[in-house]
């Protein structure tokens, strides 16, 4: 006589256990959503004092609340005045600043990506002295190095011009460094082999095969050196004396410093409204960019 076992299987979960898992997977830790909400608040009150008060006029400023709007509504006044001042000086400014960025985050941009492709990619004699030096021109503050960068441009006789800005923006070390490990982790060394047995020259596959996988890195570059050098103040403090190659940072100082000279207009009205102007670039660029870093997330994310 022979007896039948059934088989033991797991019982599946109640649909109360299973509940309980999710609302177990779902909780939320509320010290770590205050410490995001006070984060969030300290970002975006300043942003919110630059916007209620860029719509106040001069005597508006020091007769409201100033996290409040005043009851004559000027913002619209303000960018008129503050785009006509001083025969137009701002939007001389603005394109300076423009061309700061283009030509210096761009230019570094570009260098950095091409250097960290190249030093992630290529072995060559020297690399690891090339990677300590990268690693120590991060920990080297840019303020260390403008006394001896302003004596070499002045024996160069470029101070007071704007390669004097342009030029030192060009190299970006954590750019390089960036760049440099993102290649070594985004481009697979298979797929560079193949494009070479197929016949592409090294140029080709570059542009055709590793800038599509370079982009999430070669944009978060280019936001960090466009950030550095719009907000850049320094360097073209101790660089420019002409106040026609000013960059915005040198020329709303100007105009806020302008109160406490001997006959000096006070117009902090227009230097707030500066201000905020100056920043909507910057919004708009991280705005337009945003996809960029989805789009290499989502690649990351996806296993074959």
């Amino acid at each position: 006589m022979t007896t039948q076992t059934t088989p033991v299987t797991a019982a599946a979960p109640t649909a109360p256990a299973r509940g309980r898992v999710r609302r177990k997977e779902q909780r939320r830790s509320p010290l770590l959503t205050a410490l995001t909400a006070i984060m969030l608040i300290y970002s975006l009150v300043p942003l919110v004092w630059l916007l209620i008060n860029a719509s106040k006029t001069q005597e508006g400023l020091f007769s409201s609340f100033g996290l409040w709007f005043d009851d004559d509504f000027a913002l619209f006044d303000n960018i008129r005045a503050t785009l006509a001042y001083d025969d137009g000086v701002f939007v001389r400014w603005l394109l300076n600043t423009l061309l700061y960025v283009v030509l210096g985050a761009g230019g570094a941009t570009a260098l950095a990506t091409l250097g960290g492709y190249a030093l992630a990619k290529f072995d060559f004699p020297g690399k690891r002295g090339v990677f300590a030096v990268v690693i120590g021109a991060v920990a080297v503050p840019g303020t260390a190095l403008a006394v001896p960068t302003f004596l070499m441009f002045s024996k160069l006789g470029l101070t007071n011009t704007p390669w004097a800005v342009i030029i030192p923006s060009l190299i970006s070390p954590f750019g390089l460094y960036l760049m440099w490990t993102f290649a070594a982790s985004a481009i697979p060394g298979e797929l560079l082999e193949a494009a070479r047995v197929d016949g592409a020259g090294e140029l080709r596959t570059f542009i055709r095969i590793c800038m599509p996988l370079l982009a999430p890195g070669i944009v978060t570059v280019a936001l960090f050196t466009m950030v550095a050098t719009w907000n850049n103040y320094f360097l073209p403090l101790i660089m420019l004396k002409d106040p026609d190659w000013y960059p915005l940072t040198l020329g709303l100082n100007a105009w806020n410093d302008q109160a406490a000279t001997a006959g000096g207009q006070a117009i902090f009205h227009l230097v707030i409204t500066g201000s905020l102007l100056t920043i909507l670039p910057l919004l708009a660029a991280f705005l337009f960019l945003q996809r960029y870093w989805q789009s290499g997330l989502a690649a990351g994310g996806v296993k074959d």
